[in-house]
């Protein structure tokens, strides 16, 4: 067996659960219960720094 169907077969076997598994690991990571703070922090900082009047 070549290298190259050594690897096509990792790819399309074990490579494609480990790209779907991490895919699940990295949409979940904002939603942890200790990411609130630091959620709420880079939603407010385009707001830091403005002064408009009000």
């Amino acid at each position: 067996m070549s290298d190259y169907e050594t690897l096509r077969h990792f790819a399309d076997s074990y490579g494609l659960a480990i790209m779907v598994v991490l895919f699940l690991i990295l949409c979940a990571w904002p939603f942890r219960p200790g990411a609130k703070s630091r959620n709420e922090t880079a939603a407010n900082s385009i707001f830091e720094g403005q002064d408009d009047g009000e």
